[in-house]
């Protein structure tokens, strides 16, 4: 397991090595330095002495005979470069050495006509080598290693060659050509767009002078190459519409964008569409990103992500209040009009410049009818297609109303398809970073979990193997108030193994009993020991779920009416108890938000659901070895079926996916629409169980909910003690150690929220699941008297916890033991248990009383107070509380002459510092 993790480690820095290289060439459109930086990489990649490389170019009419020009030759653009070589000298000899070399001359040539790789262990002895360049300069080439640099439609652009392996005679390895391949896919990229760069500088002379020529030039004398003056017009409006200093900025603008930002595609295209929007003189630019997918069909392809530019005002607006750049919602994505022309576009792979709407009416029917089910009017419409480097659609660029009101232009049409070139490339190019970036992610969380975990140890699981495992009964297993605090850890092992034995699925499915317990073992090990979600609350949350699919027998619901009843109920009953094991496996007892706020791996790697993606890994990871495989004996159908069924579950677990699905299913439910046999509806319901299992602890009888909610605070408080350290911000309430007294208030509004809609909804479609409804119902009661006890003045008191609240400790023996404490109840939270003083031992703690008291002519006899009389009620009165006595403490006391209303005082148990309560005691 060692060599395994010392192995991925060195493979994660020979990728971060890579990585690195590919961002020192990512942002250089300097041609020249580019190559540079390329041979410099590639020979510290591959450990050569040197390398050349040379580019595909047709030779110049001014230096060749006619028979030559425009025949492609590689060129040297740089020569000899070792990695310590010197840019400026480096530069200076590839001019003195640049001698074109034919297509199919030399090791060079030879790779630039074939496309095919060479690698030479002894140049002397291959015939295509040429001695020629060793005899000029007096080196001696021993081993080559020369490939080709493809662009992104398979053209060569340029050959690349490594020569001499440093350190060994036997020339360069599979590896070094493995390696070098790949970092050339990307100097590929770096150099096509280092020549478009070149390219477009290398225009801007000639835009000049051709704005000088239309701005002069006589309509009436129109050019031979225009047909007729509307095309002329139309040309010439296209052209001076945009300056050519404008134009030139932004086509250099949208280049520079390419490599400029590549770690997130929100920022990229904001970027181009800042430098495009003066550009694209139009009331409306929208760019619609596609997910990446292998196929180029618009409708297999999702819509990820859209943004939009509104230009309110008119043409040459600059004021950058008017020239914002909004990420479209998820609404709009699914729903506008807009987002289904786009994808009508992408999977028809065509332009689309609409002037009238009626022109489509006949030959295209149904896009005229999607544009008319747009709601803002339309003059004039320029859509088209993005395309990445592959020709597949990776985005949709949409033009609507041009701002001076007139028709999209055929010239409209070129500037738009340049844009989207430059998108294109710029997309491309950030997925492939993601991919990358993830990539490594993963690689890192995988190192991380290696080195935590470990698999069951062998006498541990020959020992559960061999032990006896006790009845259903024993354990209470179908019950819904089955504790665990009792458990011995061997004890809850023992508890799984008993309800597998029980649905007879080690038989049924054919389930090697040692491999079963070792799955469990594993299992648990691949829990941490955080405060809740540990390997305890995998066994309540599977034990709900017994005791659902028993007890509130939802186990008859779960199978279809065409199927193998019993063989499908098992499957359903196997699938769900390994998710709710497995359904927090490696929990850091931290939820989705902080993996986010902190920018860990697993955020990057999973953009929603993070933590419950990552158990879902876990779970596989478990099962993809054959020691832990209890699914091994399953055909490879109903593997796929149980693990589609595992990975519902266990995503369900995630409270953002039940609150998207809330709603439809109590509306289902309430109006009597289920189909327990459709395959969607019983996915839904499974879903639903999970939660109610996930959050069972709120359903337990209140001496262990009141326990149980212990325990989540806690966790959850550490989790806002980091945020406080880490990331120097404060928590929300549920988090905040320093705001726990509103626990009941938050803990009613959880079960109000989340619980109870759900126990009622399966309640009310099964009758024998009430009990979890009812014993929930109790225990709001509950939460709400100690929200009355908080908001009448009386807080949390506990040893050292909230275990009880203080009406209970003051109508016992232990009243005397209470430290209290006199407050100020405008400024309560500065004098009561704030300070340095609840840190000291409590028998030490000195009765204080605020300064304004003391300070006050009239002075309050405490000992009346704090001393409570005892409940001695009148005859035939009913008893006083001793929370009713401590309100009309406070009744008098208003009653009384103070100097000011600040002198108000409220009696308040000093709090001890770790008083670990919570806002929200969500049991998820």
């Amino acid at each position: 397991m060692l060599g395994v993790a010392l192995e991925m480690a060195e493979v994660t820095e020979q990728s971060d090595v890579f990585l690195s290289m590919v961002q020192d060439i990512a942002t250089e459109l300097d041609l020249h330095l580019l190559c540079h930086k390329i041979l410099v990489n590639v020979g510290r990649l591959t450990a050569a002495d040197r390398g050349s490389l040379f580019l595909v170019e047709s030779l110049n009419e001014d230096t060749f005979s006619d028979e030559d020009v425009g025949t492609p030759y590689l060129v040297p653009k740089l020569f000899d470069v070792t990695v310590d070589s010197d840019f400026d000298d480096t530069l200076l000899k590839a001019g003195l050495e640049a001698q074109p070399i034919p297509l199919g001359s030399g090791i060079a040539g030879h790779v630039a006509l074939t496309k095919t790789g060479l690698r030479i262990v002894d140049a002397y002895r291959d015939e295509r080598f040429l001695p020629e360049i060793d005899k000029r300069t007096g080196f001696v080439t021993h081993s080559i290693l020369c490939l080709p640099i493809l662009n992104r439609q398979g053209g060569v652009v340029g050959v690349a060659q490594m020569v001499n392996k440093k350190g060994t005679l036997n020339g360069f390895t599979s590896s070094d050509e493995e390696i070098f391949r790949r970092y050339l896919c990307f100097a590929g990229i770096g150099i096509q767009n280092a020549r478009l760069f070149l390219r477009v500088q290398n225009e801007k002379q000639r835009n000049q002078v051709l704005l000088l020529f239309l701005k002069n030039v006589n309509l009436l004398t129109i050019p031979s190459n225009f047909k007729t003056v509307i095309q002329f017009t139309d040309f010439v409006d296209s052209c001076l519409d945009r300056s050519t200093s404008c134009t030139d900025q932004v086509l250099l603008g949208l280049a520079e964008s390419i490599f400029q930002e590549q770690t997130s595609l929100k920022k990229l295209v904001e970027l181009m569409m800042s430098n495009a929007r003066n550009y694209l003189h139009c009331r409306r630019i929208v760019i619609y990103v596609f997910a990446p997918s292998e196929t180029s069909h618009g409708e297999e392809m999702d819509i990820t992500t859209g943004f939009e530019y509104i230009n309110d005002e008119g043409l040459g607006q600059s004021s950058n209040q008017n020239c914002e750049i909004n990420l479209l919602s998820s609404v709009q994505l699914q729903e506008s009009p807009f987002t289904h022309l786009a994808r009508f576009v992408a999977q028809n792979r065509q332009v689309i410049r609409i002037n009238e709407i009626s022109d489509y009416s006949d030959c295209c029917p149904e896009l005229a009818k999607l544009l008319r089910g747009v709601a803002a009017p339309i003059n004039q419409f320029l859509s088209l297609p993005i395309y990445n480097a592959r020709s597949a659609v990776v985005g949709v660029v949409q033009l609507l109303n041009k701002v001076d009101g007139k028709a999209f232009t055929s010239s409209d049409k070129l500037a738009v398809e340049s844009f989207a070139l430059f998108c294109g490339m710029a997309i491309h190019n950030t997925q492939t970073y993601e991919k990358v970036s993830k990539l490594s992610a993963k690689q890192k969380v995988a190192i991380e979990c290696l080195s935590y975990h470990s698999r069951a140890n062998e006498e541990d699981v020959e020992l559960l193997e061999n032990d006896v495992i006790p009845s259903i009964e024993y354990y209470n297993l179908k019950r819904y108030d089955f504790i665990d605090f009792e458990l011995s850890d061997l004890d809850t092992c023992k508890a799984v193994l008993r309800m597998f034995i029980h649905c007879d699925l080690i038989n049924i499915f054919r389930i090697p009993y040692k491999v079963l317990c070792r799955w469990i073992l594993s299992v648990k090990k691949n829990y941490r020991p955080v405060k809740y979600h540990n390997w305890r609350h995998a066994l309540n949350v599977a034990q709900t779920m017994f005791a659902l699919l028993k007890t509130g027998r939802l186990e008859q619901f779960m199978t279809d009416l065409d199927a193998s009843e019993t063989f499908q109920i098992l499957l359903i009953i196997l699938s769900l108890l390994v998710a709710c094991l497995c359904h927090d496996l490696d929990h850091r007892g931290t939820n989705n938000a902080f993996q986010s706020k902190v920018m860990s791996p697993l955020a990057v790697l999973y953009s929603t659901s993070t933590m419950e993606h990552h158990h879902l890994d876990q779970c596989t990871m478990i099962l993809s070895e054959d020691s832990n495989n209890i699914l091994q004996s399953l055909s490879p159908e109903q593997y796929r079926t149980s693990m589609h069924m595992i990975e519902h579950a266990i995503l369900s677990t995630d409270l953002a996916v039940y609150f998207r699905k809330k709603n439809r299913f109590i509306t289902m439910v309430d109006n009597g629409e289920f189909d327990w046999q459709d395959p969607d509806q019983k996915s839904l319901l499974c879903g639903m169980m999970m939660t109610g299992c996930d959050v069972s602890a709120i359903a337990k009888p209140w001496s262990i909910q009141h326990r149980v909610a212990k325990l989540v605070a806690e966790e959850f408080f550490e989790q806002g003690d980091m945020e406080k350290l880490q990331l120097n911000e404060t928590p929300i309430a549920m988090f905040d150690r320093d705001e726990k007294d509103n626990l009941p208030k938050m803990q009613i509004g959880f079960i109000d929220s989340i619980c109870l809609p759900l126990y009622r909804a399966l309640s009310e479609s099964f009758p024998w699941v009430k009990p979890i409804y009812e014993t929930c119902l109790s225990n709001r009661e509950q939460w709400k008297k100690l929200s009355d006890l908080v908001d009448m003045g009386l807080t949390w008191i506990d040893h050292p916890f909230i275990d009880k609240p203080v009406e209970h400790i003051v109508g016992s023996k232990e009243k005397e033991k209470i430290p209290l404490i006199v407050t100020d109840l405008s400024a309560s939270n500065q004098l009561v248990g704030r300070s340095d003083n609840r840190h000291h031992d409590m028998e030490h703690l000195k009765l204080q009383q605020p300064k304004s008291i003391l300070k006050s002519p009239s002075k309050i006899m405490l000992k009346s107070i704090l001393k409570l009389p005892k409940n001695v009620p009148a005859s035939g009165s009913a008893p006083v509380s001793p929370h009713q006595e401590a309100s009309k403490h406070l009744i008098r006391m208003r009653s009384m002459s103070l100097t000011s209303p600040t002198e108000l005082v409220d009696i308040k148990p000093l709090r001890p510092s770790r008083d670990y309560t919570s806002k929200l005691c969500s049991i998820s």
